[in-house]
């Protein structure tokens, strides 16, 4: 970059200089401008209209305005302090500095600010406006006087026009027509973005949002949710029952108050959660990014502001102040005057920027579409944007500012150099000897340089391991930051698609800012009749420049800056419209399978009240006037037996739920887990198929090489060390060892130096094919290294699109060859024992990694010679051509072997990733056959990948020696594969789900035991005919047994062809592996399993990408990510590692179902007893509809008497946690929900029946048909007899348990001296009502125990089991 441009800050007071002793008013206008005009000013113009619309225009403009050159003022405007006037040949011979010239052009901008008002401020936008103002007669004022005093000696004041004031900014600012209304922008159609400026349309906010509710749909959503179930829906017909005078009973608070309460509870419980959300989505809106803020002046055409002052003007003033005061005067301003005078008969004045710009600190929500962000490494990305420039972070001060002045930047070298024809040592070296780290000019490597390359990491958007490599387009790179507001975008409307984008950039052309009527670009761009214009004509007008976008130029939202590199970008695409909102399935209320089973019991429970009901008033008989019509009656029976669908129902399971969300989030084996959604904790218990992320989530991400294979020998673990020690003898030499003299530079022919201790044949032969492996991998590779500050230390990582090769060079690096500098033309190796260089390339082509190729090449031209002195032109050095890749390619490409297929089966077997080195020499005289041959291919305009691909497998691609096997591994998360094993022994089928590659989810597949040893994989990729297909399912029905690893391609043709048939069989085999799947197919086979199988199913993913799978699971599960927590914050269940969804699941789930489940049961059990009894009293009652218990008995039953024992259950657990990891299968026995089922249904509805009917009819006949002593002992016996069954049903004790059954029965105690509205109190202190008590607790508990303990004697349950271990 040229020139360079510095950040505006509103509170700087710019650029002062002390004023002239001389008024300007001394100044003869007829001497500076002879050429004056007394036409009147015209009115000023926006400064928004970058070009004339004509050129009749342009010269009727001229007739108007005239004014001086610039250049003569500069030659005239100056002078002395002693009050003569400088003329041209004086300039340059005053005693004062150049910073005290420079300062005389720039001025104090406050005073120049009030004291002027010519032309050459913002009174006219006028493209040929006159440098000063035209004298006029008299005092005529232009539109926007207003008589001050100020405004009229302003007119009369003569001073340049580039000593303008920051101040007037403001003014002009003011002065800006007001904004058009801004409309919505339609979503639909594409988009036209003005970078760095406000938008002409309105687009959504830049805000994750994962909150199910709005303020107003809160209420009516969350209602309907609740009566959509038959219970509430019931409840509340019966309490509306109660405004019918002929139907009520008791109070009416005795219905409305339990509905409202339940309502209460569970909306509160919704609106918790929901607002937890919204303050989790507001951290996360909330994260701070950098955007620069442009600021464009209304200026006139033919002046500059000090603000906008040239580039080469800011440069020489920062020169000046580096000069001393006093110093000799070394050449005049002379020089300065011709240059400049030279430059505008040329036309090549620098106008200045179009804008100043400064930083800012935005929230996430706050981004529009149009700011520029600035973005540095590790950052996330905050919205879909635009790649506009990079630069590294390397260069410690040019590359710290976005333009500062730097040196002009070479060319960048081109990929394939002329073989031989440049000197050898161009790669620099630094003080140190060691080449390549030059101290003052950044490298062009990937970090950014002049090129722009930037890395991204997209795992969390689509799974993917690999970096990204992102370009910004060279028509933006090399434009300074403060022309960005020239710029504009055209992209397509908001997609879904991450893998695609089509967009246009467009550089609208700078209007260049003339100096008067003098200016040569005037005369050239209107034609005039001039010796300084040109013979074609008059200058053509500037065109737009423009260049296309691609998906290379783009970072969606919620990738990842990996690049040690400072990037800018634009927003293009906003909250709602990114692809990843686009990609996310919108969120949605979860109700547990729980709640469905209870509503279906609920309705049997209705349908036995009515039935009762009708039978009761069939039974009557003959009614007589008095009574009520039959169907009233039915009526008040079904409100009578209300009691048999219990609304404590609801309140009890949804504070259960709350308890359990409790015990999870306490629980220190899972430390840092979070209970989102605190509806479905029971359905922990009753998931059958796990849908699993790869990336983050199985894996972390992290690649290992843990073993090398060289032909003979195979090293691993402690055997590494063996390797570092032939690297150490194979890149020492002699000279080494002395610091003075240089090293001499290895290639693959120098001779293996062996200690004389160990120098066997064979262990020569080992260690020079250790060797050349080991200079294999640290050159065949597109890694770059790169430096960053830590702490004060200087560390180097690598980076590189493929994590695998940043592995191979680190583990290249640990066993003592460090790649020190990569750029486009070499590479240098360094020995790490010695810190000299050793090996020094030159690149000559490189042939990338592609998914249909497989593998990587490089052809490399190594130097001879020292580390100082390189090859020269005589001096050929050798070529050789290395490849690595998959074996299933490579086996063909190498020379014969016996051992490499069974060496990457046992990889393969390990589960690591295993690549396959080999290499081949070339002569000179054949890379020059092969180069000449490949570049006539690819200039072929038809087939010319296959044509480039054909050259390079006959040239190079046959018969290469065969070097090695590497396995690199990718890090499995903690105790994953103990975990995936107890998931499936615990019955749980588990499918791998990923955005990656197809080898890279087979090779973690059998690494983390997903696949057993010894099972077969079924692999379907690349399928796109049916007929195929079919065959492929025809396959699988013989083998359901096997492992099924299918690609999102494959996937897709299935999902549209042969839906029902593929999830028929899919969801039969043991395990199902799908790669290259996109977040929205993730989704949709989640939805496809519960649709087909109605069981549940529980996704767990990490990234972003894993968004829209695990909200349409039953149950999701987030764990926390490195780089972002999208996965986390829009789960119902959030945890921090992989292993720690083992408890989850056979602990809590298994737990909070059991429990939920008893705790159902019983509440209906407590409901439908009481409605027996009162159906015996009606019955003994001649089928009258009377109430047996009233009021507070009503109300203090379900309550008071009966709610602390009951749900003290929720604390019962039938196993110790340790049996549940030790014996997974009793997980098992709750899928098939036998723990609430129609069998246990009616088990509870015959004790109920037994009890309700014994107690009554005993209560009846011991005391008598009605009265308060047949009350107070039919409702003693019913509150101790559920007392007591909650004693019975406990498996494990607790305090809490024992605290509320006494607790309650010593209230119920207490309570009964203040029931004598109910009870005959006398008569409850005698023993007659004692022994009465207890004979009807002994006959309705004793029977329906001893069944209980026969049936678990004859046929225990599998807790049962277990625990007699």
């Amino acid at each position: 970059m040229s020139s360079s441009h510095q950040y505006h800050h509103p509170d700087s007071g710019g650029l002062s200089t002390e004023p002239n002793s001389d008024s300007d008013n001394d100044l003869d206008l007829q001497e500076l401008d002879p050429i004056t005009s007394t036409a009147a000013p015209t009115s000023p113009r926006s400064s928004s209209h970058f070009l004339r619309s004509s050129k009749e225009e342009r010269r009727a403009d001229q007739g108007r305005n005239r004014g001086i050159a610039l250049r003569s003022l500069r030659t005239g405007a100056r002078r002395a302090p002693g009050g003569a006037a400088r003329r041209y040949g004086q300039l340059g011979q005053w005693g004062h500095s150049d910073q005290d010239d420079l300062q005389g052009l720039l001025n104090d901008e406050d005073d120049a600010a009030a004291k002027r008002d010519s032309a050459g401020s913002f009174g006219t936008t006028d493209d040929d406006a006159p440098l000063l103002q035209a004298p006029t007669s008299g005092r005529r004022r232009t539109e926007r006087e207003d008589g001050g005093p100020i405004s009229r000696l302003g007119s009369r004041i003569r001073l340049p026009s580039f000593i303008s004031a920051a101040s007037r900014l403001s003014a002009q600012l003011d002065e800006s027509p007001p904004s058009p209304t801004v409309e919505e922008h339609d979503p639909s159609s594409s988009r036209t973005i003005l970078v760095g400026q406000a938008q002409p349309t309105r687009f959504p906010l830049n805000a994750v949002s994962n909150a199910k509710y709005t303020p107003w749909s809160f209420l009516p959503r969350t209602l309907y949710n609740e009566f959509s179930f038959f219970i509430n829906l019931y409840f509340l017909l019966v309490a509306l029952s109660q405004i019918i005078p002929a139907l009520r009973i008791g109070y009416l608070s005795t219905y409305i108050a339990p509905l409202a309460f339940v309502l209460t509870i569970t909306l509160g419980k919704e609106a918790i959660d929901d607002i937890a959300r919204r303050r989790r989505d507001s951290e996360a809106n909330s994260e701070g990014y950098t955007v620069l803020r442009y600021e464009q002046e209304r200026v006139d055409s033919g002046t500059l502001p000090m603000m906008k002052l040239s580039n080469r003007l800011q440069r020489k003033v920062k020169k000046s102040k580096r000069k001393p005061q006093n110093g000799a005067r070394e050449q005049g301003r002379m020089t300065d005057i011709e240059e400049e005078e030279e430059n505008l008969q040329s036309g090549e004045v620098d106008d200045g920027p179009a804008s100043k710009f400064y930083e800012v600190v935005k929230r996430s929500r706050d981004l529009k579409v149009g700011d520029v962000v600035k973005l540095g490494k590790d950052q996330r990305v905050p919205a879909d944007v635009i790649v506009l420039k990079s630069y590294s972070n390397e260069t410690s001060v040019a590359a710290a500012a976005y333009d500062a002045p730097e040196p002009e930047a070479e060319p960048p070298a081109p990929l394939v150099e002329p073989l031989l024809e440049t000197p050898a040592a161009d790669i620099p070296a630094t003080e140190n000897g060691v080449a390549g780290q030059p101290a003052e000019k950044s490298n062009p490597s990937a970090d950014g340089g002049n090129v722009g390359e930037t890395f991204i990491r997209t795992d969390q958007l689509d799974g993917e391991t690999d970096w990204k490599l992102r370009l910004p387009s060279p028509l933006t790179q090399e434009l300074e930051t403060s022309e960005f507001v020239r710029l504009r975008i055209v992209a397509g409307k908001p997609d879904k698609r991450v893998n695609d984008f089509v967009g246009t950039l467009q550089l609208l052309p700078k209007e260049p800012k003339l100096d008067g009527p003098d200016d040569p670009r005037r005369k050239k761009r209107t034609g005039q009749n001039d010796s300084s214009v040109d013979a074609d004509g008059p200058e053509p007008m500037p065109e737009t420049k423009s260049a296309s976008l691609t998906i290379d130029n783009t970072a969606w939202a919620n990738t990842v800056l990996a690049s040690n590199a400072t990037t800018l970008a634009v927003v293009v695409y906003t909250g709602s419209q990114t692809r990843q909102a686009l990609s996310t399935s919108p969120s949605r209320s979860k109700t547990g399978l729980l709640e469905f089973e209870i509503n279906s019991l609920t309705k049997i429970l209705c349908i036995m009240t009515l039935t009762l009901s009708i039978i009761l008033v069939a039974l009557e008989g003959h009614r007589s006037k008095e009574d009520p019509e039959w169907y009233i009656a039915i009526l008040i029976y079904l409100i009578l037996f209300s009691t048999i669908i219990p609304i404590s129902l609801r309140v009890n399971l949804d504070m259960g739920k709350s308890v359990y969300a409790w015990f999870i989030e306490r629980d220190k084996g899972i430390s840092g887990a979070v209970v989102r959604t605190s509806t479905i904790p029971e359905d922990l218990g009753r998931v059958e198929y796990l849908l699993s992320d790869k990336t983050g989530t199985l894996t972390q991400n992290e690649m290992e090489l843990k073993k090398i294979h060289v032909g003979t020998v195979s090293y691993a673990n402690e055997a590494m060390d063996e390797v570092s020690s032939y690297v150490h003898q194979a890149f020492s030499s002699p000279s080494s060892s002395d610091v003075n003299k240089p090293s001499a530079l290895i290639t693959p022919s120098s001779t293996y130096i062996a200690s004389a201790s160990t120098a066997t044949r064979t262990r020569r032969e080992i260690g020079s094919r250790v060797r050349d492996v080991v200079l294999a991998l640290a050159l065949c590779h597109n890694v770059t290294p790169t430096s960053e500050e830590d702490d004060g230390h200087s560390i180097t990582t690598y980076q590189a699109s493929s994590p695998d090769e940043i592995a191979i060079v680190r583990w290249t690096e640990s066993v003592g060859l460090r790649l020190v500098h990569r750029d486009r033309k070499g590479m240098v190796l360094q020995s790490v024992e010695t810190g000299r260089v050793v090996v020094r390339v030159r690149i000559l082509d490189v042939f990338p990694f592609t998914s249909e190729g497989k593998r990587m090449g490089i052809i490399v031209q190594f130097f001879v010679g020292t580390e100082t002195v390189s090859t020269s032109h005589d001096e050929p050095g050798e070529i050789w051509f290395y490849q690595k890749g998959a074996d299933t390619v490579m086996t063909s490409i190498v020379a014969a072997n016996d051992w490499l297929d069974e060496e990457t089966a046992n990889m393969a077997r390990e589960g690591l990733r295993t690549l396959v080195v080999g290499r081949k020499r070339l002569s000179t005289e054949k890379y020059q056959e092969f180069s000449s041959t490949y570049k006539q291919a690819s200039l072929s305009l038809q087939g010319r990948d296959a044509g480039m691909g054909k050259v390079v497998k006959e040239y190079l691609e046959s018969d290469l020696e065969l070097l090695g096997v590497t396995g690199v591994e990718d890090k499995l998360q903690q105790d994953v594969k103990p975990s995936l094993e107890l998931l499936r022994n615990a019955g749980i089928k588990i499918w791998m789900l990923t955005g990656d590659k197809v080898e890279t989810a087979r090779c973690v597949a059998v690494s983390a035991k997903l696949v057993a040893r010894g099972q077969y994989v079924h692999t379907i990729s690349k399928l796109q005919r049916k007929d195929l297909a079919q065959d492929s399912l025809d396959f699988l029905r013989s083998k359901t047994d096997a492992c099924l690893l299918i690609d999102g391609e494959s996937l897709a043709l299935m999902l549209t062809h042969f839906r029902e048939s593929f999830i028929s069989l899919a969801v039969l085999l043991p395990a199902v592996v799908a790669c290259r799947c996109s977040p929205t197919q993730k989704a949709e086979v989640a939805k496809l399993i519960r649709q087909y199988t109605k069981k549940r199913i529980c996704c767990i993913g990490d990234g972003g990408n894993d968004v829209s799978m695990i909200q349409a699971a039953d149950v999701g599960v987030g764990i926390v990510g490195k780089e972002g927590r999208q996965a986390s914050l829009a789960a119902d269940f959030s945890i921090e590692q992989f292993c720690h969804l083992t408890k989850l699941l056979v602990w809590h789930g298994r737990n909070s179902y059991k429990r939920s489940a008893k705790l159902a049961q019983f509440i209906i059990h407590r409901g439908l007893i009481i409605s027996v009894c009162q159906a015996m009293f009606s019955i003994a009652n001649k089928f009258n509809p009377i109430a047996l218990y009233r009021d507070w008995l009503l109300v203090g039953y379900a309550t008071v008497y009966t709610m602390a024992p009951v749900f003290s259950l929720v604390l019962d657990k039938d196993v110790p946690e340790s049996l549940t990891h030790m014996y997974p299968e009793l997980y098992k026995d709750l899928t098939s929900g036998s723990s609430l089922s129609y069998r246990t249904f009616a088990i509870w509805v015959a004790v109920s029946i037994y009890q309700g009917s014994l107690i009554q009819a005993l209560s009846q006949l011991l005391v008598a048909t009605q009265g308060p002593r047949m009350v107070s002992v039919s409702f003693t016996a019913l509150v101790l007899n559920e007392l007591i069954m909650v004693a019975l049903e406990i498996t494990t004790w607790h305090p809490v348990m024992i605290f509320s059954l006494l607790g309650t029965a010593v209230v119920y105690a207490a309570s009964v001296p203040f029931l004598g509205d109910y009870f005959d109190l006398h008569w409850l202190v005698s023993w007659a009502w004692v022994w009465r008590v207890v004979a009807i607790l002994a006959i309705s508990l004793v029977p329906p125990y001893a069944v209980k303990l026969v049936r678990r004697t004859l046929r225990p349950p599998s807790y049962r089991k277990v625990q007699g271990l």
